[in-house]
């Protein structure tokens, strides 16, 4: 476990961020020190490779609706005094009573460990080149391997006027595999990853790279005998695991807590509506071990849990950080997130997941009349306020009369959130989690994040794509 001493005095620290929040509702500081490297070998040879380091604190005054923020890169406490005259300003003309913090806990979902650390720089560019060759070797239509690793390990401390502190180190590790395949002048490309919230380990094992090989030759070998996707509205069977992006974008961003205080959500003053077909739970869980979007606590001391927020079709709740839990009249629900020290807090995912119903993923496929099998996600985009989304499937096949006809190349689906959760129909038994590779972006602003699901038929969305 890392050292936990701060390089300044934090009694100090903790009168100055008491003094800048008397009369305020809440506020905290943030301390960070963060270490993070990044591998790339491409094109048969080591591309890239990067190691940084850095430090930092965020001193943060809320009253009200108003949130004062102010940051530096020196930790010492000439720097904390003049952050916390900054962002006191947030209160002047304000009289408030300062929240009453979070409880610390003692919860640890991933090991206090630095990924960085081993193993050492030349065991880690062996590894790349030996998954480079392996891959090559496998398939002679090979033209183009791409590799990369990345680790990183934030040490977080947090503060509170009131003297209560909180402190982890966050491991974070991911490998990427990406190939292209060339056949009769045709080329294709597929991607595949791993990691989560702890060492190198596991992603570095043989069986678990060579199997991320296999999966990202598979779908780039499917789509070499891809077809082009045909347009309209479609009966459409989703697979399990990363296709809950979907979910994610479209649902997910949508019951996020700022969002419906400030009305703009599809969902903003629709707590105990039906909003879902009847059997759709969905859950954001930051409390499972070593996920990707996992944390003992949020970035505001707030131990995160698992939060439902649609049971069997009726809106639940929200995701909530500590001020528009506030100002909503409801309770933080682990959610405050923030990019870095420099960054204010939003309420933001960790874990996003449907629950398991009982429908065999089979019998499903076999349902469809015409429809489209999307195995596999791309990106996508979705418009909060209307609910509107658009997706790429990496990996769809065209079904017709129950029967899997072909893959088909660059198929979109095209909805409204509510209304596809409306239009579930049935619920697979096969729930997975997707393999530790979800990042979120909000108002410029990133985290890691993770999705589930299991496969799922949705009565019709509307499908596009050329070839």
């Amino acid at each position: 476990m890392s050292d936990t001493s701060l390089p300044f005095d934090r009694a100090r620290a903790t009168a100055l961020l008491a003094d800048a929040t008397s009369g305020a509702d809440d506020g905290d500081l943030f301390v960070e020190r963060t270490r993070s490297e990044s591998f790339v070998f491409d094109d048969g040879r080591l591309k890239s490779a990067a190691f940084d380091s850095g430090q930092g604190f965020g001193l943060r005054v809320v009253a009200g609706e108003a949130s004062g923020n102010a940051h530096a890169a020196e930790l010492s406490e000439a720097a904390i005094a003049r952050a916390a005259e900054t962002a006191a300003r947030a209160r002047r003309g304000y009289s408030g009573t300062l929240d009453v913090g979070p409880t610390p806990t003692n919860q640890r979902l991933y090991a206090q460990i630095d990924p960085t650390e081993a193993p050492d720089f030349g065991a880690k560019t062996a590894l790349l080149s030996e998954i480079d060759a392996w891959a090559r070797a496998q398939d002679p239509r090979v033209v183009q391997v791409s590799v990369s690793l990345a680790g990183s390990r934030r040490e977080v401390d947090i503060l509170r006027p009131g003297g209560e502190a909180m402190h982890e180190v966050r491991p974070l590790v991911r490998l990427n595999v990406s190939v292209t395949l060339e056949q009769d002048g045709r080329r294709e490309s597929a991607s595949a990853g791993a990691g989560g919230r702890a060492a190198y380990d596991e992603w570095i094992a043989p069986d678990r790279w060579k199997g991320l090989v296999r999966r990202a030759l598979k779908k780039a070998e499917t789509n070499l005998d891809s077809v082009p996707t045909p347009a309209g509205e479609m009966e459409v069977v989703l697979g399990p695991g990363w296709p809950a992006v979907l979910l994610h974008e479209a649902v997910g961003h949508g019951l996020e807590g700022d969002f419906n205080r400030k009305g703009t959500s599809v969902y903003a003053g629709r707590i105990g509506e039906q909003v879902a077909s009847r059997g759709v739970t969905i859950v954001d869980d930051g409390t499972m071990e070593h996920r990707r979007g996992s944390l003992s606590f949020d970035d505001e001391g707030t131990p995160s849990r698992r939060n439902v927020l649609i049971e069997d079709g009726v809106l639940k709740g929200y995701m909530q950080d500590r001020q528009n839990a506030r100002l909503m009249g409801h309770a933080p629900s682990g959610n405050g997130r923030r990019e870095s020290y420099d960054s204010g807090i939003m309420p933001r995912m960790t874990n996003t997941v449907m629950l398991a119903g009982e429908h065999d993923p089979g019998e499903m496929v076999a349902s469809i009349g015409r429809g489209i099998w999307a195995v596999d996600f791309g990106g996508g985009q979705v418009d909060i306020t209307s609910g509107n989304f658009v997706f790429q499937c990496t990996e769809a096949y065209l079904v017709e009369n129950g029967k899997v006809v072909a893959p088909v190349k660059n198929a979109t689906l095209i909805g409204h959130g509510p209304s596809a959760l409306s239009q579930v129909e049935m619920i697979g038994n096969d729930f997975a989690m997707d393999d530790g590779v979800g990042t979120c972006g909000k108002a410029g602003q990133t985290v890691p994040v993770g999705v589930g699901q299991p496969s799922l038929k949705l009565a019709g969305l509307t499908v596009g794509g050329a070839g």
